[in-house]
């Protein structure tokens, strides 16, 4: 449940703070008053994409933050390392630069994430959302979410995924002989050129490192015999003279067995100097500098460079690539039978594709025959009492006779009239039928959905009269199952409110700020005279008010 949401700064809502409760909550005010700011608000902490135009004039950042209880959100906060207790507090905050940053319980997220936590919460029903009953492409999805057909249908699209992954390949295999021939030459000498270089992983930088060692023989030999002469050779060297040292220490120690650790530095001298001798006399004999192994290196790198220019990359590319190419090869020179196979396989597979296609047509009709009496049961008692909803379920027009939706064609008709013939809800529905349709939708499909919180921006849209009582009820007797959150204009939604809240703007020394009130008993009399008559209020108006709260709250005690 939404319990509170924070705004700072966003357009003319320089700060509001607003407290919701359980039941139906109603927002209304004058036009252009905000109302709308507030779901632009709960927009933005859902993650959705936001602009510096939201950012209030001079106003360096805006917030928005709304907290929710967070029992519904417990696995996906687990899954995404973030701790809450009781409350969970989501918050988007907005730049004057236009960028923005998320936070779930303080915990940077992301926008995609807000988003994915936000559909666990709450859902809004926008101004122009009853649009998408327009689009025929989104009946499949309503249907198969008021089925819950997802397993089915998952189960439909293994076996689909599979069928496209073998016509794909069966295509990928087939060319023409021309074709054919091209690319076997092309690998041929490929295959070839690489493994008559012999390739070994490492190998250039191997032998760059001898080249480079060669290249430098003659400075590095004359350096070492220096070192070496020095270490170990004539008759005056380091060795011979640390020896020389040793022993004269080792007489003194008889008479001073302080100088016994010098003693032994010196014998450990000794010592390390042979070693260092012994190894520039090995490292020597290594270097037996030959013009012709220069040459043979100089030749071997160039191959490597050559064909690491010519097929990219080093030897581990290389290598890769012969092992691809040869693959290549084999099913070029085998594909005529490899296809032969995959074609067998592909019948196979297609008639698994049909047998899981019609398990799910059968499952979208049976699930359609309830939805089209859940539907009609719901428009009937807003209003439109002799209406008939229809799901029309068709085979799919396209090759093969099913796509990744499965084998139908989904499109919801209607016929609000007797003796009208049912047709596309796009044709013939006005827009407060569309907006009855979508609250009718929203009624079936809340019994099932776990999102706890709704709101509808303007649900009443094209409603008027009775039909708009009738919306009201409904929307209280939703309150009942769910939190509800909506923004109208009109007195009969309005009355029908557990809690009622006013938005209000003026205008500050030059600057337009907007509040918003919850209203007491007398508040709301007011607030549904103002919306029966405009700013004419009377006595008469006061007390049909009054007369209207009372019935509406003998109502809701029906309920």
């Amino acid at each position: 449940m939404l319990s509170d949401l924070h705004i700072e700064n966003i357009a003319v809502i320089e700060r509001a703070d607003i407290s919701f409760t359980k039941g139906l909550n109603v927002l209304t005010g004058e036009t252009g008053a905000g109302k709308s700011i507030i779901i632009d608000a709960l927009f933005a902490v859902m993650g959705a994409r936001t602009s510096r135009e939201l950012v209030r004039s001079d106003a360096e950042r805006a917030l928005a933050s709304a907290v929710f209880s967070s029992g519904k959100a417990a696995s996906w906060l687990s899954e995404n390392e973030i701790e809450a207790e009781d409350e969970l507090i989501l918050q988007r905050k907005i730049t004057e630069d236009g960028k923005s940053s998320c936070r779930v319980c303080g915990a940077p997220v992301t926008a995609a994430q807000l988003r994915e936590l936000s559909s666990l919460l709450l859902d809004i029903h926008g101004q122009n959302d009853g649009r998408q009953l327009m689009d025929e492409a989104r009946h499949r999805q309503y249907l198969d979410s008021f089925g819950a057909l997802e397993p089915v249908l998952s189960e439909y699209r293994q076996a689909y995924e599979l069928f496209v992954a073998t016509k794909k390949e069966i295509k990928r295999l087939s060319m023409d002989e021309a074709e054919k021939q091209r690319l076997s030459d092309n690998l041929k000498i490929l295959v070839e050129e690489l493994e008559k270089a012999e390739l070994r992983e490492g190998e250039e930088e191997e032998l760059s490192a001898r080249r480079d060692l060669l290249h430098n023989a003659e400075k590095l030999t004359e350096s070492l015999n220096s070192a070496y002469e020095a270490l170990y050779g004539g008759e005056e060297n380091a060795l011979s003279l640390t020896e020389s040292a040793k022993a004269d220490i080792s007489r003194a120690v008889r008479y001073c067995a302080e100088l016994t650790d010098a003693e032994k530095t010196l014998e450990n001298a000794g010592f390390m100097l042979r070693d260092a001798a012994e190894t520039l006399r090995d490292f020597l004999k290594s270097l037996d500098f030959s013009p012709q192994e220069y040459d043979r290196l100089e030749t071997r790198l160039a191959l490597l460079r050559r064909l690491s220019k010519k097929y990219g990359g080093g030897e581990k590319e290389l290598l890769e690539k012969l092992e691809k190419s040869k693959q290549q090869l084999d099913e070029i020179e085998y594909s005529d039978e490899r296809i032969n196979k995959l074609t067998l396989q592909l019948e196979k597979q297609r008639q698994e594709v049909m047998s899981k296609a019609n398990i799910l047509t059968e499952a979208r009709r049976k699930a359609a025959a309830v939805l089209e009496e859940r539907i009609a049961s719901e428009l009937r008692a807003l209003s439109m009492p002799s209406v008939s909803f229809l799901v029309d379920i068709t085979p799919i027009e396209k090759s093969g006779g099913f796509d990744f939706t499965g084998g139908d064609e989904i499109r919801f008709l209607m016929s609000a009239n007797k003796g009208e013939k049912p047709a596309a809800i796009s044709k013939i529905a006005s827009g407060g039928e569309l907006s009855r349709i979508m609250l009718a939708m929203k009624n079936v499909f809340s019994e099932k959905d776990e999102v706890e919180t709704l709101v509808f921006d303007e649900i009443d849209t094209g409603v008027s009269g009775i039909a708009a009582s009738r919306v009201g009820e409904k929307l209280a007797e939703l309150s009942k199952r769910k939190q509800v959150l909506c923004v109208t204009h009109l007195p009969q939604i309005a009355a029908m409110a557990d809690t009622h809240y006013v938005i209000e703007k003026d205008e500050r020394e030059g600057r337009t700020f907007t509040s918003v009130t919850i209203l007491d008993r007398e508040g709301r009399k007011r607030e549904l005279a103002r919306l029966h008559g405009g700013d004419n209020i009377t006595e008469n108006t006061l007390i049909s008010a009054g007369e209207q709260l009372d019935a509406a709250e003998k109502f809701k005690r029906g309920i």
